[in-house]
């Protein structure tokens, strides 16, 4: 699963140009429907609003060889990292892979936050809520539900 955003120029046109080169990746993928949202962070309130969406599919590529594709599209389509938590033409997330779990220095999979993330919960609870986070074993639908639980109190 791969989280989509994008808040820096034409981002519809990121949201497309993301989609199809997901779909050259990704088999029997899914793109959800595409929401937008504020910035989320320390500091970025001040940055423009998000696009956002997920698209869930099959790969072969291992988690690391998923990450270079992801970062190779980003860069394709204009992605500068001036510095952190800057704007983002394209910003792509590896969110999970299946039942695999990766810690490394610049790979953690599933991804760490996803769970505390409305802008990643929600196009995904549309498109598969029965996916479950191999770590806390939950399904997406269950992580969003209490999500939105916890943001009423």
């Amino acid at each position: 699963m791969i989280a989509v955003g994008s808040n820096l120029g034409d981002r519809l046109a990121a949201m497309t140009f993301a989609a199809e080169h997901l779909s050259a990746i990704l088999s029997d993928s899914t793109f959800s429907e595409i929401i937008e949202t504020e910035p989320e962070g320390e500091s970025l309130e001040s940055q423009p609003l998000y696009l956002n969406a997920v698209m869930v599919g099959d790969t072969a590529l291992t988690p690391r060889a998923l990450l270079d594709a992801l970062m190779h599209i980003e860069q394709a389509f204009g992605r500068m990292r001036p510095y952190p938590g800057a704007p983002r033409t394209l910003d792509l997330d590896l969110i999970m892979l299946g039942d695999e779990m990766v810690d490394e220095t610049d790979l953690h999979v599933p991804h760490p936050r996803f769970r505390e993330r409305f802008f990643v919960l929600g196009p995904l609870a549309q498109i598969a809520p029965d996916i479950r986070d191999p770590i806390s074993g939950l399904r997406v639908g269950e992580l969003l539900r209490n999500l939105l639980r916890d943001d009423e109190r």
